[in-house]
């Protein structure tokens, strides 16, 4: 009885600093965001703030562009990051080229940013090449697909990272089973390899769905604020007209979209592939 008690106090123990982080970083700023988003500009608690975001056109065309962009730069980057993933781990020094591609994350997104300014720009070395092939500079930056290709690029390695971990954890036993049975290189792939990888897919879809639909430093200097987010709108709110009620609300609402996607990606039972 001592000695059950003894574990019980020190898992209590280990888990209070956790409970602790969660309670002060996470739910605390979450409840003053839902706290300040019933209050109006002028401080009097109302419900307008949702029934202007309801009811506008503006914020809901914000909150289709958002879910829109984000979508396309997730489903750029899963394209990208899941070929990828496999290939390195087929490799023979796969964690030196894994770290490779993290290496990247660890510079400032800001820094990252400007680079493709530089890059981008109509004296940057984009159109220098451009106009060394014969193609006349072109207008690069402050466009959506410059948007989209600098906000899929970020978000890149945070894809890669749990499908290769879904891929190096592969029992090579199944692949060699399904093999054995009569399947192609292609119906391994397909029926067995996809499959079991489905938890890193979603892992990975959280991790770049739900911050790309909040980005608006990237919309701000590459997209020229010619793409129009949430994450803009709340910049606005909270930094420019001061309307700290409205801005709240639509923090509200992304998080309520972040419990969303996390739900419809949340990792059911895994049944393994089936070969047919």
């Amino acid at each position: 009885m001592n000695r059950r008690y003894g574990i019980v106090k020190s898992k209590a123990a280990y888990l209070t600093p956790y409970f602790l982080w969660i309670a002060l970083f996470v739910i605390a700023p979450m409840a003053l965001i839902l706290y300040q988003s019933f209050f109006s500009i002028t401080g009097h608690f109302t419900f307008a703030n949702y029934e202007e975001y309801l009811s506008s056109s503006v914020y809901l065309k914000m909150t289709f562009n958002s879910i829109w962009y984000a979508l396309i730069i997730t489903v750029l980057a899963l394209a990208i990051s899941y070929p990828t993933a496999y290939l390195i781990n087929q490799l023979k020094n796969k964690q030196l080229w894994l770290l490779l591609i993290i290496l990247p994350t660890w510079i400032n997104l800001l820094l990252k940013t400007y680079a493709f300014i530089g890059l981008f720009s109509q004296n940057g070395s984009v159109n220098d090449f451009l106009r060394f092939v014969g193609l006349g500079s072109h207008q690069i930056l402050f466009t959506d697909a410059s948007f989209i290709f600098v906000a899929t690029y970020i978000e890149i390695p945070f894809m890669i990272l749990p499908i290769f971990n879904s891929l190096d954890e592969l029992n090579p036993s199944l692949i060699n089973a399904s093999r054995d049975l009569g399947a192609s290189n292609w119906q391994t792939f397909r029926r067995v390899i996809v499959p079991l990888t489905m938890p890193g897919v979603k892992a990975g879809f959280q991790a770049v769905f739900i911050p790309s639909l909040s980005l608006f430093m990237i919309t701000r200097l590459i997209g020229g604020n010619r793409v129009i987010t949430l994450g803009t709108a709340i910049e606005e709110h909270f930094l420019v007209t001061q309307n700290w009620g409205m801005g709240s609300t639509i923090g509200i609402i992304l998080i309520l979209a972040m419990f969303v996607v996390m739900f419809l990606t949340r990792d059911r039972k895994n049944r393994g592939g089936q070969i047919r």
